[in-house]
């Protein structure tokens, strides 16, 4: 990276801390950009929805094996860093049984382990529809955890990723769709707020965060699929000055908005349309002045200058 280039945001963050010019600084300057020199990639899925049943509409629940398996291959071949998937992991049938439900959860995971290396799952709604959050959790492995947790941080590479749990009531209470939660009405609660931001306070690292949820407002077809509290998130966010960009699922389409120098990334379903020419996966890759999208058949390949 050029010892001259330096984000807007950064700028901000320098003239903030210092109350001074940053043409009296280079030294500051350099130290900034150095401690901001690294490069990371990993793989990104998102919305598999695997369940044993028949198609509903654009869902073709079974071919999600295969496209993951397809998915898995191709990913290890790629010496990535790690591998994350976005959520709605797994879904139901038409009966809706617990225990049938955990089989598919089970043979998805199994598949979904065969990447050769670290690997981690985010929360989606249809994560706790027949199943509670705590009978998902104990039935993944995250890499690091001895049993998986619903929110979590971790390290690669010179970066920081958070990974966010919107599957709550704003009252803190956990999604079970089974009693009747509203899955347009996603929360980051209060006890998650309290700790995202003591995570951001902690660390100087160049930060990703994903969320099945957008953190950013988004409606499709009249329903409501970002994080209720959204405008919280982004402000907290933007306050840390770290957050580079912040991958998403659930709405099963591609976006991509940039707000006050933050990046929002929502990715492709892989359970819609039929057949492994209609599988959906991406890599991506961060450096200091840039992150880039390599997306895999249905997916879309993306540039962006940081």
């Amino acid at each position: 990276m050029n010892s001259s280039h330096i984000s807007r945001r950064n700028s901000l963050k320098l003239f903030a801390l210092t109350g001074t010019t940053l043409l009296a600084m280079p030294n500051l300057l350099l130290s900034c950009d150095s401690k901001r020199d690294f490069k990371i990639r990993f793989g990104i899925l998102t919305d598999s929805h695997y369940a044993n049943r028949e198609p509903v509409g654009t869902r073709f629940y079974r071919d999600s094996i295969p496209k993951m398996q397809e998915a898995i291959e191709e990913l290890n071949s790629q010496h990535l860093d790690f591998l994350i998937h976005l959520g709605d992991f797994k879904d139901q049938d038409s009966a809706a049984k617990a225990e049938d439900t955990l089989t598919y959860l089970r043979e998805i995971e199994a598949v979904f382990q065969r990447f050769k290396g670290d690997n981690y799952h985010a929360l989606g709604n249809h994560d706790v529809d027949s199943i509670t959050k705590e009978q998902f959790l104990k039935n993944i492995d995250n890499t690091g955890q001895k049993t998986a947790v619903s929110y979590y941080a971790y390290e690669a590479n010179g970066l920081q990723f958070i990974v966010l749990d919107a599957n709550y009531d704003a009252d803190g209470t956990s999604h079970y769709f089974a009693e009747g939660s509203d899955w347009e009405n996603a929360n980051i609660p209060e006890e998650e707020m309290e700790w995202f931001a003591n995570i951001l306070a902690n660390s100087d690292l160049p930060t990703v965060v994903f969320c099945h949820h957008p953190l950013y407002e988004y409606y499709k077809e009249g329903s409501k699929f970002h994080v209720t509290n959204y405008a919280e998130i982004q402000q907290l966010m933007e306050a840390n000055g770290n957050v580079i960009a912040c991958l998403h699922g659930h709405v099963h389409a591609e976006d991509f908005k940039e707000i006050n120098g933050i990046h929002y990334i929502t990715q492709l379903g892989m359970v819609d349309y039929e057949g492994l020419d209609n599988n959906t996966f991406s890599i991506v890759e961060i450096t200091p002045n840039q992150l880039k999208i390599e997306g895999y058949k249905r997916a879309s390949n993306k540039d962006i200058l940081l």
